[in-house]
């Protein structure tokens, strides 16, 4: 699966401003702490780092700064993980689940503060509304604001009945919603590239263009090479998720790669976007394979959804969205999409994350599609783990996400099977 390429593809977030170019390693290179992948996961592993005053830190990126799921994904930033929390009490048990489920309220509130600290903007905007599809939808809805309430100690999330719907989402298609204010929305290249900035202002040398081609362990630490340059490093770090490819095989066997697909629409006039979403708010279902959408600062409308198991994209991402687009909003059967994009998120069997450490190779991979702010609270437990506290870090490890079944050819099609089921659960 492994990709390098000069230049973002032609999405919303990569059309919208000129972003900084950084130059490719050239020469023989020397770190403490060197971070594979310039995403989410490696950036904000990178600057926690630095804001905890270790900046012996290096980044390649094989492309460019979030040139993949990072800077292509809907920017939707929620509470929560992909799998919810059963699969994490399962596996750790209440008192550290509830842990982790405190990291994620923690990441809502980073997620608003670090732009701030660092003088940086994202777009932020307040407000995530999760709604129900189907009627029979709605008791899980309300089971969540109970559960998120009584056990595990979150009052901040407010229920939407049908009738009420009108103030926040211009759309029949939803029985109920929940919102919560604490989520939000923002532009996802912007929160890449602001804390690149940010670390470039820290001396923290990135390299775009610089495949990590192998690393082999040494007496000291680790030889990465790439294909103008050596690295040194006592510590790695590999947030590469999707693009893992052959750099860890252990790694590679606990992720797929899953095909997701988004579009934006031209600027909206006032009245139409106003009639949309009155209140700005980001909207999810809760369908197993979901849609997603919000209004862009410059009011269009971003709408994602529909999965691809089998590694391929549509030809006509605009042509295969468009009618799932409508669905939600046939007001918008005449509007014009500007841009259509897809890319590849890391998908794991539980959609538990994947984040660990053995021997001084870090991880943070298998977000499962839900990468903002689960990405920031493994990245604050990684770099804790490195500078000496591995208590956040040892419940990741704690989580079990098996290899997916089959080799290379056969992951894919039986995950798609698997996927076929649940997609049909949701037309019942």
């Amino acid at each position: 699966m492994f990709q390098s390429a000069q230049q973002h593809i032609n999405s919303y977030y990569a059309q919208s401003q000129n972003w900084t170019t950084f130059p490719p390693l050239q020469d023989a290179l020397e770190c403490d702490v060197l971070i594979v992948g310039a995403g989410f996961s490696g950036l904000h592993t990178a600057l926690k780092l630095i804001e905890n005053g270790h900046t012996d830190v290096a980044i390649i990126e094989a492309s460019r700064i979030a040139w993949a799921a990072s800077g292509r994904n809907g920017g939707q930033a929620i509470l929560g993980w992909s799998c919810d929390m059963e699969p994490l009490e399962h596996d750790l048990g209440y008192g550290d689940a509830l842990a982790l489920w405190q990291d994620m309220e923690w990441a809502g509130q980073e997620i608003r503060d670090l732009p701030l600290r660092h003088g940086f903007e994202v777009d932020y905007q307040v407000g995530h509304l999760w709604c129900a599809v189907k009627p029979s939808r709605v008791d899980s809805l309300k089971k969540w604001q109970e559960d998120a309430a009584n056990k595990w100690h979150y009052e901040g999330l407010q229920f939407i009945a049908k009738q009420d719907l009108p103030q926040y989402i211009a759309s029949n298609r939803y029985q109920a919603g929940l919102l919560d204010n604490n989520g939000g929305h923002l532009h996802p290249m912007k929160l890449c590239y602001g804390i690149a900035d940010t670390l470039q202002r820290h001396h923290v040398p990135i390299f775009e263009q610089t495949p990590a081609l192998n690393y082999q362990r040494q007496k000291n630490g680790f030889l990465v090479n790439t294909p103008q340059g050596q690295i040194r490093c006592q510590r790695l770090v590999l947030a590469c998720n999707a693009y893992i490819d052959d750099l860890d095989a252990t790694l590679k066997k606990r992720i797929l790669p899953v095909g997701c697909l988004q579009v934006a629409t031209e600027v909206l006039d006032e009245a139409l976007w106003q009639s949309l979403l009155p209140t700005n708010v980001c909207v999810t279902d809760n369908q197993f394979i979901l849609d997603y959408f919000r209004l862009s600062a410059d009011k269009r409308l971003l709408f994602g959804g529909g999965c691809t198991y089998m590694g391929g994209l549509p030809k006509d991402i605009a042509a295969f969205m468009q009618p799932m687009m409508t669905r939600f909003f046939p007001q918008l059967k005449h509007v014009k999409i500007d841009y259509a994009w897809g890319g590849h998120l890391d998908c794991t069997v539980r959609r538990t994350p994947d984040v660990g450490q053995h021997n001084d190779v870090y991880w943070l991979q298998g977000f499962s599609g839900h990468g903002i702010l689960p990405t920031l609270a493994a990245a604050r437990a990684v770099s804790e783990a490195i500078l000496g506290n591995t208590t956040r870090l040892q419940r990741y490890q704690e989580l079990h996400n098996p290899n997916f079944i089959g080799n290379d050819r056969f992951a894919a099609p039986l995950e798609a099977l698997g996927k076929m089921y649940y997609r049909l659960r949701d037309c019942i």
